[in-house]
C-alpha cells in the first residue's frame, strides 16, 4: 500500500508535467488492485480543481485516492478571522471556503507558500502572533522549488517565526501525524481493513518534509531523485542514520520497474 506524494514525484517542479514513467506507475497500482493514496501538499488550486488538473495530465484514480491540507483545513483552524500568506491563488480559495481576511486582529496567522515573502510581511506576521495570534502552517515542506531555484518551504519560514516569536506552530498537511492518520484512514477504506503504517510505503521527493515524518510513524520511506534534490549528498549527510530512507531510486519509474507490489 502506498502514499504518493505529487510535486516533484509525480510531476516535475518546472513543466508541470508528468515525470517518466509515473502515470504508467499509478496505471500499475490500478490494474494490481493496490491501495494507494495520493498525498500532496497543493494549496493554490481548489481540492478539485488540482484533482482534475491531475487527472488531464493522464493520472487515471478517483477523488477517494487523494488527500491534501485543503481538504482537512476546516478540521485543523475552527476561527474565523484569519491573516492568510502565501500566493493569491491559495488565499483566494482560503477566503471562498468561507474564512475572513483580517490583517489588522487576526485569531490565526496561516502561512502557504510563496515565493516572494516580504520582511514587511514577516514583521506583520510577527506582530500578530506576539498579540495573541495561533501560528499555523498548510504543511511543513522544507524547500520550495520554482523556476529552477529552491526557496525556504512553508516549513523553515514556520520555524523562523516559532524562533523570532516564540511561539508553538501547528500544521495542517505534510508530515503531520494528523493529516497522515487521516490519509492512512482513507486507505483503510479501500481495504475494508483497519490499515497499520507499517503497511505503507510512501513516496516522495521531500526526505525531511515527508518522508522522515512517516518513517517515524513506522511506515517505510522511498526517496526518489526527480524533484527538489538530485543528490543524496545534499540531504542524507545531515539526517541521522535512523531517518535515512528505506529506498533511494531515480524516480517512481525505477521504482516501479524493481518493486512494485513487492510487500504491498
Amino acid at each position: 500500500m502506498y502514499f504518493i506524494d505529487v510535486q516533484g514525484t509525480l510531476i516535475d517542479d518546472i513543466h508541470r508535467r508528468p515525470i517518466e514513467g509515473a502515470c504508467k506507475f499509478i496505471d500499475h497500482l490500478n490494474d494490481k488492485g493496490i491501495p494507494y493514496m495520493i498525498v500532496t501538499n497543493n494549496t493554490k488550486h481548489s481540492s478539485s480543481d488540482f484533482m482534475k488538473q491531475l487527472q488531464n495530465l493522464g493520472f487515471h484514480f478517483s477523488k477517494e485516492n487523494y488527500l491534501d491540507p485543503l481538504m482537512v483545513l476546516e478540521e485543523n483552524v475552527k476561527v474565523h478571522r484569519i491573516a492568510a500568506y502565501g500566493n493569491s491563488e491559495f488565499i483566494r480559495v482560503v477566503e471562498q471556503m468561507g474564512y475572513s481576511l483580517d490583517y489588522t486582529n487576526p485569531e490565526a496567522v496561516l502561512i502557504g507558500i510563496k515565493k516572494g515573502f516580504t520582511n514587511e510581511e514577516y514583521a506583520d506576521m510577527i506582530g500578530f502572533i506576539l498579540k495573541g495570534a495561533q501560528l499555523v502552517g498548510m504543511h511543513e515542506t522544507t524547500v520550495y522549488a520554482k523556476d529552477g531555484k529552491r526557496y525556504p518551504g512553508v516549513g523553515s519560514i514556520l520555524k523562523m517565526l516559532s524562533f523570532a516569536a516564540g511561539c508553538s506552530y501547528r500544521v495542517v498537511g505534510k508530515p503531520s501525524d494528523a493529516f497522515y492518520t487521516k490519509a492512512k484512514d482513507l486507505l483503510s477504506n479501500q481495504t475494508d481493513k483497519e490499515v497499520s503504517f507499517k503497511e505503507i510505503t510512501m513516496i516522495s521527493d521531500d526526505m525531511r518534509g515527508d518522508l522522515v515524518g512517516i518513517q517515524n510513524l513506522g511506515a517505510k520511506g522511498v526517496f526518489v531523485l526527480s524533484g527538489k534534490f538530485k543528490n543524496v549528498d545534499e540531504v542524507l549527510p545531515n539526517l541521522p542514520i535512523e531517518q535515512h530512507p528505506s529506498l533511494i531510486c531515480r524516480d517512481v519509474s525505477q521504482y516501479d520497474n524493481n518493486y512494485i507490489g513487492v510487500g504491498a
